[in-house]
Formats: structure tokens, C-alpha cells, sequence
């Protein structure tokens, strides 16, 4: 009977051991988590969750119960340090060897942190990756405390809307000319620099860091624009690193992660590898998509290939983020865009509309579902309307699915 291990205890490594079950796959399945709890939700870590609003047990993607109730066997708490190709082995724990006959990587990503040559290692300095990370944070969110935010990426955007709404005095900095310049256009950007000033969010953008200070634990922050910051915590939010360290002592091919083919399958026959951790080809660029999306569809499509199918991946990016009461939503990506357009709705609500010359490739939403899901689809059609037609308050958006 054939033994399928997956090595990564997030959605995706969730996701595909599921997958397995549900489609029919009979053989041993054994689920390596490095964690102590089961698969959880990472995304409301830094909103829900940390607010208090969330309990632990809602955060499962799946009960406790459902791994041993479908004969999967989920090792918390293990840590697999190696991985013997030719053995078709995985070296977990203490020394313990677990032989495979399929093995999947969903081993995810890691934060950046900041050296401790710049104070990254004083106390009250956080990352927001996994429950950990939330659970250190949460007893720190004190009203009228002064927390430092260091980049203007989504993650750092949702932990200020957090502290802010918690009562904290928050500033933000981001060394790049502007907050979301890597991911989003900018008048995206704008939207979201007013909605946190109105906030009362201290925005500094073109500012660095230099280094923290303080005695053990953080007291300050000295910037680049030679101002200093009295702190009381700091967040790191300046972007993750896919973990490719046991793929790539295994020999496996690495390139902008763990290489996989178009079914998810690495250089090894015998490896797959899906989520975060994951480089795949993407309208002919290899890329990485960080998002609980790629992380659930790439795993549920490696899970039928592990079973010997032959269905190719086709990536539908989509994204949202959650700060105060705005919903961002994204669909598609906007690699390579050369104009955005603005598509305005009721009250607050509008949508940029991305184009890369007559072709739509992404839309980003604010609060405007209707929009987003229309965009999405017409993306995924490959159906591009002008923008005359996006930009005319008129314009019947589902009538465009149908023409």
C-alpha cells in the first residue's frame, strides 16, 4: 500500500491531504507539522484573532477529529530535517526515518526579520507569520502605546489598521517612494495612505530604518531622515522567504522557490511541492503566488497527480486584505500593466482596472464585490472590455460576462 507524505502543516499542505482522501486515495497518508496545533487560517491571525473577535478552534481549517476519523496520520510538533531522494526517505525528529513512495513539500514561507545588528533581536520586536507570532503580540496591544510599523506591504497595512483600532498610536514607514509600490498601482496606493490617515496613522514613506534601540527591549527607533521614534513595539512586516532549504539540500532545482512543472511536480519524479513554497510559469514568467488561493487550488491539483492524474495547473490569482472597514479584493495580476483605470460606485466604493495595452489583467476592488467577482471572471475569460466601457458609471458590469 503506498505511503503519500506531505511535509508542511499550512493550507496547503491541509488542503491536499484532503484531496487525497476525498478523491479516493487509499493508501497511508501522514501529515509533518512543524506546529503544535493542527492546520489553521493564517490570514485572520493579524485581524480577527488578534482583536479578540476569534477564537483558537475557529481558526482550524479542519476539526482535530477529521485526520484520524479519514486515517491520516498528523505529526505535530516534528520537524523534518532531511530528505534522502534515493532512498525515497524523510529524516523527522530525532533521527526518526520515514520511508515514502510520493512525497509532497508545502513547507511555506518564513518573514524576514531584521538583523540583530539593527536591533532586530531586542524584545517587543515582531514578525506575524503563524499563532505564535500572534499570541507573543495580542498581550502587547495596550492602548496609547507607540507601535512602529516597518513596511508598507499589505501585512504592515492590516497590523496598523489592527493597533489603531486597538487604540494605539501608530507609525508606518516604508523606505520605498510610496506604501504598496511592489504590488499595486498608485492610485491604489492613495487609497489606502488617506483611509489610514484618516485613521490617524503616521505614514512616512522614502524613510528607513536605521536601527532600534533600546536595553533588551526595544525603546526606540533612529530613521533614515535622521528623526527618531520612541517606541514601545515594533512590527516587521518587509516580506517573506519561501523555505526551500530541505528541497534544496535534496538537490532538488530551485528558482524563485522549489521548482514545479505545469502538474506541480518538482525535478524529482517521485516530489511534488505546492503553496507559498512553490515557483510555477505564469503567462511566461516564473513566479511565486503568496496567497491562501494558490496555496488551496495548486495543493488540490498535486493531490490528483500524486494519484497518477494528469491535470494541468491553471493559476486564477485572487487576494484580498481586510483593514478597518474597507475589503480590498484582487483579481488577476497586474505584472506588467501600463495603464489603470478608475471605476467609481456607490460612496467609498471604487475599482483600477489594470491594463497591459488593450488586454485586462487585473482589477483591484475596494469594498465593491460586485465589481471584483466581475473583473475576476472576465479575467479569467480573457475578455477584455475598453476602458471607456469600465470607466462609464452606466455600464451594466454583468451584461459584460455575457457579450
Amino acid at each position: 500500500m503506498d505511503h503519500f507524505v506531505v511535509v508542511g502543516g499550512g493550507q496547503a499542505g491541509a488542503s491536499l491531504v484532503a484531496k487525497l482522501r476525498t478523491t479516493g486515495f487509499e493508501g497511508r497518508i501522514t501529515l509533518i507539522c512543524g506546529e503544535d496545533v493542527p492546520p489553521y487560517q493564517r490570514p485572520p491571525l493579524s485581524k480577527g484573532y488578534l482583536l479578540g473577535d476569534m477564537e483558537l478552534e475557529r481558526l482550524f481549517l479542519r476539526s482535530p477529529e477529521f485526520y484520524p476519523d479519514h486515517n491520516i496520520v498528523l505529526r505535530l510538533s516534528t520537524h523534518v530535517s532531511a530528505i534522502d531522494p534515493a532512498a525515497k526517505t524523510v529524516t523527522a525528529g530525532a533521527g526518526e526515518v520515514i520511508a515514502y513512495d510520493k512525497l509532497a513539500l508545502t513547507t511555506g514561507s518564513t518573514p524576514r526579520r531584521l538583523p540583530a545588528a539593527v536591533g532586530g533581536d531586542l524584545e517587543g520586536v515582531f514578525t506575524m507569520r503563524d499563532l505564535k507570532d500572534a499570541d507573543w503580540l495580542a498581550p502587547e496591544m495596550k492602548p496609547g502605546r507607540h507601535m512602529l510599523v516597518i513596511g508598507g506591504g499589505y501585512i504592515g497595512l492590516e497590523a496598523a489598521a489592527v493597533a489603531a483600532k486597538s487604540g494605539l498610536k501608530v507609525t508606518l514607514i516604508e523606505m520605498a517612494d510610496r506604501i504598496l509600490q511592489r504590488v499595486a498601482a498608485p492610485i491604489t496606493s492613495d487609497f489606502f495612505r488617506d483611509l489610514h490617515k484618516g485613521h490617524g496613522v503616521d505614514i512616512r514613506e522614502g524613510i528607513g530604518l536605521m536601527a532600534l534601540t533600546g536595553e533588551g527591549h526595544v525603546r526606540g527607533a533612529d530613521l533614515s531622515d535622521g528623526s527618531h521614534l520612541d517606541v514601545d513595539l515594533v512590527i516587521v512586516g518587509i516580506g517573506i522567504t519561501p523555505n526551500t532549504q530541505l528541497a534544496e539540500a535534496a538537490g532538488l532545482r530551485i528558482e524563485n522557490g522549489i521548482w514545479t512543472d505545469s502538474h506541480g511536480r518538482t525535478s524529482d519524479a517521485h516530489i511534488w511541492a505546492a503553496g507559498d513554497c512553490a515557483s510555477l510559469v505564469y503567462h511566461g514568467q516564473r513566479i511565486r503566488l503568496e496567497s491562501v488561493g494558490n496555496a488551496i487550488d495548486q495543493a488540490e491539483v498535486v493531490a490528483q497527480n500524486m494519484m497518477g492524474g494528469d491535470v494541468a495547473y491553471q493559476p486564477r490569482p485572487w487576494f484580498w486584505s481586510d483593514q478597518y472597514d474597507c475589503k480590498l479584493q484582487i483579481g488577476g495580476l497586474n505584472m506588467g500593466y501600463d495603464a489603470v483605470h478608475l471605476r467609481k460606485a456607490a460612496g467609498e466604493s471604487q475599482s483600477h482596472w489594470y491594463y497591459k495595452g488593450d488586454e485586462l489583467i487585473a482589477v483591484d476592488a475596494m469594498n465593491d464585490p460586485r465589481d471584483y467577482m466581475v473583473g475576476k471572471r472576465l479575467i479569467e475569460a480573457g475578455k477584455s472590455p475598453s476602458p471607456e466601457v469600465i470607466r462609464d458609471p452606466a455600464t451594466d458590469m454583468k451584461a459584460l460576462l455575457r457579450s
